[in-house]
């Protein structure tokens, strides 16, 4: 009876701890900053956007030299003109700061609307890929790295590259 009672006890406790891990969810990491660098079209949209914001660069710089030499221009005049004509050059000059500064804003505007526009698909892509290889390996979560403390999961960081073949 004794051996019969421990038996019991022995089978209800391995129940307890096979349905408890069962119970658990099944959960990876993965570094989608890493994965989205890794991509070919993140390289090429980088690379798109550098462009972009060169030029717009170029632009900016071709402005501030111009904005500098009327201003040597004007100094160098201020002696022979009136005061009103001064004042008005004052006026032009600060008219000429301002647009350069509004260009300037409306240039990093482009830039990140153009970056969110190029990176959307890429993260789309991204992110369907994770979800094909959590289906595949059973992971009920997949949590992203770069907010975790502890990392004792898996990574699948590895397989989301080879599903995507990179």
């Amino acid at each position: 009876m004794k051996h019969l009672k421990t038996l019991l006890l022995a089978t209800a406790l391995c129940m307890v701890t096979v349905s408890f891990t069962q119970a658990q969810s099944k959960v990876a990491h993965i570094n989608t900053q890493e994965l989205i660098a890794a991509m070919p079209e993140a390289k090429a949209a980088q690379t798109e956007i550098e462009t972009l914001g060169k030029t717009y660069q170029t632009d900016i710089q071709a402005s501030i030299t111009e904005y500098q030499n009327t201003v040597k221009q004007y100094e160098a005049e201020a002696a022979t003109k009136t005061d009103e004509e001064n004042q008005k050059r004052g006026l032009e000059l600060q008219e000429k700061q301002q647009r350069i500064q509004q260009f300037r804003q409306d240039a990093q505007q482009d830039i990140a609307k153009k970056e969110a526009e190029l990176f959307k698909p890429i993260q789309e892509k991204a992110m369907a890929a994770i979800n094909t290889v959590a289906k595949e390996k059973g992971y009920q979560y997949v949590l992203d790295r770069a907010t975790l403390i502890v990392a004792d999961g898996d990574d699948i960081l590895a397989d989301v590259k080879k599903n995507l073949g990179i």
